[in-house]
């Protein structure tokens, strides 16, 4: 990637001073960090991925602070860093920056020992997607060749420590967290005054992956619809500030319309799953409806399609019909129909 995009300023109506830093956290994918000043201590909100020039960016942006903006902050200065949620893109620096800072370190219990015990949670949620490719429908091959790439993906972390737990209803030197699972378990929103933190709950462009609860607890669609709920009966957000993409200025007609786009992709499953005339596994549904996906974007696209066939059946309205298959195997496919 030639050039990040530029540090951008912002302030609640709090008072709180809001730098928006970019990094590349994957190749041509941009992630964004928060410094917050006057929020208590100098508080660092995410850490990017620390892949590639991620930390290096991650280091440039503060410093350029001072120049950019007079603010007499530097990295040494930062005493606190809230993590968003455990997804490496977000928190894959985090141990960089606390050897750099010395600071205390705050995430989400639901996403606790994705820092804390890193290795473990590896180990266990790397079983639980094999199982569900199985269920899903996934060729052998096809499994192996992503379990491989989904094992190289995590193996670029370590454990840290945990020295606060960002909880709902709890306020820290004038912020307060949103509990919002579903993109990933113990995602928080930060409320800053009248600017609200989304990270990747709420973005501008696109719908927030998401995967099913058979993976990982409080993940999979149910959630995710619940915590877009709870959002909306907040009033008073002037702006959302996301992990990714561009800041969001109209909060509320920007959840109506994710929440719009799901239940359109929960209608396009039912009408695949009628045309096809016969019962089919998620790994069917997802090369119909993904069919221009490759690599890695495959998982991502399994993930997507099985936590929208794993709302409808339980809201009813698709059924497994091979169980005696089910019984007798020890992990099939399963196949679904309309209910």
């Amino acid at each position: 990637m030639s050039a990040l995009p530029p540090i951008q300023r912002f302030e609640s109506n709090t008072g709180v001073r809001i730098y928006r830093l970019p990094v590349e956290a994957f190749p041509n994918f941009i992630a964004y960090c928060y410094l917050l000043l006057e929020a208590g201590v100098p508080t660092l909100v995410d850490t990017g991925s620390g892949l590639g020039s991620s930390s290096e960016q991650l280091i440039s942006g503060i410093t350029a602070l001072r120049e950019q903006f007079g603010e007499p902050v530097g990295v040494s200065d930062i005493q606190r860093i809230l993590i968003t949620h455990g997804h490496i893109d977000h928190f894959g620096g985090v141990a960089f920056m606390q050897e750099q800072t010395g600071a205390e370190i705050g995430i989400h219990a639901l996403d606790r020992r994705v820092l804390v015990a890193y290795e473990e949670r590896v180990t266990i949620a790397t079983k639980d997607l094999r199982v569900y490719l199985e269920r899903a429908g996934v060729k052998p091959e096809l499994r192996r060749h992503l379990m491989d790439m989904y094992g190289i993906a995590k193996k670029t972390f370590r454990s840290v420590g945990v020295d606060l737990s960002l909880d709902e209803g709890v306020s820290l030197d004038g912020m307060d967290f949103i509990h919002t699972p579903g993109h990933c378990p113990g995602q928080v929103c930060i409320v800053v005054g009248d600017i609200l933190l989304s990270a990747d709950h709420i973005l501008a462009r696109i719908t927030p992956h998401q995967s099913p609860e058979s993976i990982t607890q409080y993940t999979g669609l149910g959630h995710y619809f619940e915590a877009l709920d709870k959002v909306a009966r907040y009033d008073g957000f002037r702006l959302a500030l996301g992990g990714h993409e561009e800041p969001v200025e109209n909060v509320y007609e920007r959840i109506a319309a994710i929440r719009a786009s799901h239940q359109r992709k929960l209608a396009r499953i039912l009408d695949l799953l009628r045309d096809a005339g016969q019962p089919c596994t998620i790994s069917d549904l997802s090369k119909a409806m993904y069919s221009e996906r490759h690599g890695y974007d495959i998982l991502l696209a399994l993930e997507e399609l099985g936590a929208h066939v794993e709302h409808l059946y339980q809201h009813g309205q698709l059924a497994v019909t091979n169980l005696e298959e089910v019984e007798r195997e020890d992990n099939p496919a399963l196949l679904y129909a309309p209910a």
